[in-house]
């Protein structure tokens, strides 16, 4: 399995601090963001990585990552984004890349507390279709909500005004080699881009989509507010892990 991260897009909903800076490079607590999707396919044990990038700031990437060699790898391969078209068109850009295998694919601006591994292994057996991952949060109208049937997800609703679940759809995504035909035959949203959420919703509607509850926290990060409070998060697990450290000497 190849892991892909996007991290293109404008980032206007962090106003300033965006406008000569791509949002995944500003820092979150002691780190830029960007390391932190990297890590999290690192650590489910997805070597073979393409970082998805746009805008002014896109050679700031290699400068910063380079090849990788900081999270143990020995080479990263990147792609272009020209304009905007949504996370679907990002996604199209790696189909050289993924070469008819499956890809796990993380957004730039999500960061978890735990692995992913043991989804990314579930996925594996699986063999086909896709994974979405879920997290209970306070204020799932901001993302994409799924509908449920007992047991099965029936949809995926973007951003729904009163969401029919307190459920997100988090920013991990694996998908089988046939996401890429799907994209070819979506419609730009009213937003005018190609949806994610399109994307997942033609999995579910083909029987495809299989889905878990994540262990741990997880925030996004492209907002004042999310950015602070996943600062927050990972002050609190540099503490934690500061502590645990100091009493194992003890």
């Amino acid at each position: 399995m190849k892991g892909i991260v996007l991290a293109g897009g404008l980032g206007t909903r962090l106003g300033h601090l965006t406008r000569i800076h791509n949002k995944h490079l500003l820092p979150v607590y002691d780190e830029p963001m960007i390391y932190y999707p990297i890590r999290t396919l690192v650590e489910a044990g997805i070597n073979d990585i393409m970082i998805v990038t746009g805008g002014n700031s896109a050679g700031d990437f290699l400068k910063l990552l380079r090849n990788g060699t900081e999270f143990g790898l020995r080479h990263l391969n990147y792609a272009y984004q020209e304009g905007e078209g949504g996370i679907a068109a990002a996604l199209s850009l790696a189909e050289e890349f993924a070469d008819t295998g499956p890809v796990c694919v993380v957004l730039g601006d999500n960061i978890l507390e735990k692995s992913i591994s043991t989804y990314v292994r579930k996925f594996r057996h699986q063999g086909a279709g896709a994974k979405i991952l879920l997290s209970e949060v306070p204020d799932p109208q901001r993302f994409g909500v799924p509908l449920f049937e007992g047991d099965r997800i029936t949809r995926i609703e973007e951003k729904p005004a009163q969401p029919k679940s307190p459920f997100a759809v988090i920013g991990v995504y694996m998908y089988d080699s046939r996401v890429f035909e799907i994209i070819k035959t979506l419609r730009p949203s009213g937003r005018g881009e190609l949806e994610i959420t399109d994307v997942n919703n033609a999995y579910i509607e083909t029987g495809e989509m299989s889905w878990d509850v994540i262990e741990g926290w997880w925030t996004d990060a492209g907002t004042f507010e999310s950015l602070l409070r996943a600062s927050k998060l990972i002050a609190r697990l540099r503490a934690a892990d500061a502590k645990r450290a100091a009493k194992a000497v003890d």
